[in-house]
């Protein structure tokens, strides 16, 4: 008879395992993006584990590297007649290992917080995923313009979606605005970019993330014209309660909460442009 323990072993994910991953957190209410395996894998190709029992996927995690110094941990994952028993802590172990040296990121779930606390991340702020349907029609600030931001010159977005994330992800965010299944907006001014929203179709809610924005007037009209490009029009955002005003506009715009989570860090919280932040990009890597 198989020993458990010496039947279970960790291997980088390939690159349908990721499909699997995608399933799994469906499973979970996560609600990801039909087509987000498709950026989340090159990314980091290396930064996807799975615990494999006699040969069958039961456990993942996702730590991905981002610059020299920073990185992401998202799909931690156990199959539920398997939790309790080890597989879930040694694949966590692995996954940390290879973050070694980095500040590192997540997105926790209340169910996890304290053990993610145990292992040394502490709470920077809070998101709370609101969904509905918002009002049609809104317009930007005016002088501002919303554009397809696939036809901004790719190195001022990245240069803007820096000062909200605190690593650079050109490869990821190239990939997150032009995969299928998405609209991306940019609204400009005189030039200047004023703010960036992508919507995603999921198998739920379609999620809008990342959304930036000069003001809650910017915020307010890139969701609505995202939202006008869905066959029903609801969305769900992740919104960050270090931005207060992205809290207010999510109740003005008729959106309910959901979901709720916690970015936790194990070094210094990022410096990041906190009153441009109504909406993080993904759970999985930030």
């Amino acid at each position: 008879m198989p020993n458990p323990v010496e039947d279970f072993e960790i291997t980088a994910a390939s690159a349908e395992d990721i499909v699997t991953l995608g399933a799994w957190a469906h499973e979970e209410g996560w609600n990801p993006g039909l087509t987000d395996g498709g950026v989340f894998f090159p990314t980091d190709p290396g930064g996807f584990l799975i615990g494999r029992l006699g040969g069958a996927p039961v456990t993942s995690v996702s730590v991905v590297r981002y610059g020299p110094d920073h990185g992401f941990l998202g799909f931690y994952l156990t199959r539920p007649h398997l939790r309790g028993q080890g597989y879930g802590l040694r694949t966590w172990q692995a996954g940390t290992a290879r973050l070694t040296g980095r500040n590192i990121g997540l997105d926790g779930v209340p169910a996890q917080q304290d053990n993610y606390r145990r292992s040394g991340f502490r709470t920077c702020w809070s998101n709370a995923r609101y969904e509905g349907t918002p009002p049609p029609d809104i317009a930007p600030p005016p002088g501002t313009s919303l554009v397809d931001a696939r036809a901004v010159p790719f190195a001022r977005l990245a240069s803007y979606d820096r000062r909200f994330f605190p690593a650079p992800r050109d490869g990821f965010l190239a990939a997150w605005i032009t995969a299928p299944g998405r609209t991306a907006l940019a609204a400009v001014r005189d030039g200047e970019l004023q703010g960036l929203g992508v919507v995603r179709d999921c198998r739920a809610a379609s999620r809008i993330g990342p959304l930036y924005a000069a003001s809650p007037q910017v915020a307010a009209a890139l969701v609505s014209a995202l939202a006008a490009t869905l066959p029903e029009g609801t969305v769900a955002v992740d919104v960050p309660d270090v931005n207060p005003a992205a809290v207010r506009l999510a109740g003005e715009l008729g959106l309910t909460p959901s979901f709720d989570t916690a970015r936790m860090y194990t070094g210094p919280e990022p410096v990041i442009d906190r009153a441009g932040y109504y909406g993080i990009t993904s759970l999985e890597l930030g």
